[in-house]
């Protein structure tokens, strides 16, 4: 039940997959509305403050999930050839759109030389700094690219919903339920 299996998926992959969901959508929103806050608003220093704290557990976390799905057999696909194929590609950039969007905003951080401070619990320190133009273009490249995993997100949500009510697939569902998967 903990761990994957051919059938399915187990409750640390999913429970990491929904954590991640939720804090990528809720890190997007505070992101998008932080960039208008004036200098003058209250949360001017603490919602940036949040976004980096929480982006960088989400780091953290990710690495972990990624750890954890080469340690695990992945379930079998469902679909034609060309979905599975889709499927593949599409959890690629995935994961890989969510490690620029993470790896550019360290950047932004630490642009000036000053470690991440993630709720004062401890320090991520300034590996890459004072590069030519760096805050300026990770940042152009952290909105870039948070857009267009929001925009890959949603297909991959869209599709999902395809394989559960139309296909009448179990995809869905295994990702709801890790016993789901253990009944056939």
């Amino acid at each position: 039940m903990w761990r994957n299996t051919r059938s399915g998926w187990g409750l640390i992959s999913i429970a990491l997959h929904w954590l991640s969901a939720v804090t990528i959508i809720g890190l997007f929103a505070l992101g998008w509305w932080m960039v208008d806050l004036s200098y003058f608003h209250a949360w001017y220093n603490l919602a940036p403050w949040w976004h980096r704290s929480i982006g960088m557990l989400l780091l953290f976390a990710t690495l972990l999930r990624l750890a954890w799905r080469f340690m695990q057999p992945t379930p079998a696909a469902q679909g034609s050839r060309f979905e599975r194929l889709a499927a593949h590609l599409g959890h690629t950039a995935l994961y890989g759109l969510l490690l620029v969007v993470m790896i550019s905003g360290y950047l932004i951080s630490t642009a000036r030389g000053r470690g991440i401070s993630v709720f004062d619990w401890f320090e991520v320190p300034a590996l890459i700094s004072r590069l030519p133009n760096q805050e300026s273009i990770a940042g152009d490249i952290h909105w870039y690219s948070a857009l267009a995993l929001m925009l890959l997100a949603s297909g991959h949500a869209l599709a999902a919903f395809k394989h559960h009510f139309l296909d009448r697939h179990d995809t869905l569902a295994r990702m709801l339920n890790p016993s789901h998967s253990r009944r056939g």
